[in-house]
């Protein structure tokens, strides 16, 4: 599977900034743009977590295309996200997923900057000749997993 995290870059200052009330209602908004962008992308939502989101897809060009449209999507809420994706073998725990595969999609969106979709060289590889472009950022260490990773943006 293709895995997608998602978090609002900033969001402890925004609930500080605008209130408990308010950040449940942009919250609400910022959920809802993801679950239509979920539907159209043939995404499955594993589960939330505060302000973040596990997703997985059958296959990782929709998953790229899914993680640019919320990013697009929740701009228009004044949101910054960043989106990280890998794909690898998950193991199915009742209604949630676990396995290294999860923990390396949780580890590239925790690198990735404000706006950013960031994937590991596995999606590339498997999106060759896709037309999807990106831009190389480097190998990094993705704490708790083995190894170094290179991980590429998405470029528009």
């Amino acid at each position: 599977a293709t895995i997608l995290f998602c978090d609002i870059v900033r969001s402890t200052d925004l609930v500080t900034e605008l209130g408990d009330r308010r950040w449940r209602d942009l919250l609400d908004a910022y959920y809802a743009v993801i679950r239509r962008q979920l539907a159209r992308f043939a995404g499955r939502e594993v589960k939330t977590m505060g302000d973040g989101i596990l997703a997985t897809f059958d296959g990782p060009a929709r998953a790229i295309r899914c993680g640019l449209a919320i990013r697009d999507g929740v701009r228009q809420l004044g949101l910054d996200v960043r989106v990280g994706l890998h794909t690898g073998e998950v193991e199915a725990m009742g209604d949630d997923i676990g396995g290294l595969a999860v923990h390396i999609g949780e580890r590239v969106s925790a690198t990735a900057t404000a706006g950013e979709v960031l994937a590991s060289r596995t999606v590339v590889d498997l999106v060759a000749g896709s037309g999807i472009t990106f831009e190389d950022r480097g190998e990094h260490e993705l704490k708790g997993v083995p190894d170094r990773w290179q991980l590429f943006a998405v470029t528009p």
